[in-house]
């Protein structure tokens, strides 16, 4: 099974994404990590595109992972970290087949990856997430985008919920998108094994009012 879209290769080509980590991410982080002693904390950006968590998980001095599907993405990751004289151990790697071994992390962070599946391919994720993590380790997944987003409903139907090319708002151009609610994660990550699921959610306006970003954002426990 492979459950990276080659469309993100284009988009990591065609233009920049992501240098800076969410303030939910931080937040996670330093809620979870901060007051351990950080060198002897793996942490893991799943699908870490360009770097921008693994970028601030390292220079926090955490032992830092990342892994993604797209070259030109890691090629960009990997110049940046070198430029700014940090030690990050990225993979090129699909989330189905996390190239790590069971417990391995303490912490695993995913910005934008899951959500880029059909069911199938989420499932097969959250499990591979699961597996690399600690007992006790902590997983953390924002950018699941909610029902009420711009772009919900357009492009072409794969599965109920579950969208290719979508022609609307911020989400266009960038392949497979899922659509969540709350029930639906909160059903998902039980049945892979996670427990103390914690859900939250943002909503903006964007485009001078015309569009809206809506995400969740989710903490869990191995």
């Amino acid at each position: 099974m492979i459950t990276f879209d080659n469309q993100w290769e284009e988009v990591h080509k065609s233009r920049e994404w992501g240098r800076y980590p969410s303030e939910e991410v931080i937040r996670f982080v330093a809620r979870n990590f901060y007051n351990k002693d950080r060198k002897q904390i793996r942490l893991l950006d799943a699908g870490c595109g360009t770097g921008a968590i693994a970028w601030y998980l390292a220079r926090e001095s955490f032992d830092t992972y990342g892994f993604d599907g797209s070259e030109t993405a890691l090629k960009k990751a990997k110049k940046r970290m070198k430029d700014e004289d940090l030690r990050i151990q990225f993979r090129l790697a699909d989330a189905c087949s996390i190239p790590y071994e069971d417990l391995f992390f303490d912490g695993v962070v995913d910005s934008g990856m899951i959500v880029a599946n059909t069911i199938e391919g989420i499932k097969k994720i959250l499990g591979e997430c699961y597996r690399v993590l600690k007992t006790g380790g902590k997983f953390f997944s924002t950018a699941l985008f909610r029902r009420e987003m711009t772009g919900y409903g357009t492009g072409i139907q794969l599965e109920e919920h579950t969208f290719r090319n979508i022609t609307k708002g911020s989400l266009s151009g960038i392949g497979t998108i899922h659509f969540f609610d709350q029930d639906e994660i909160r059903e998902l990550w039980t049945e892979i094994g996670f427990k103390n699921i914690k859900i939250d959610y943002c909503e903006r306006s964007d485009n001078n009012g015309q569009e809206t970003v809506s995400h969740f954002f989710v903490e869990a426990e191995k």
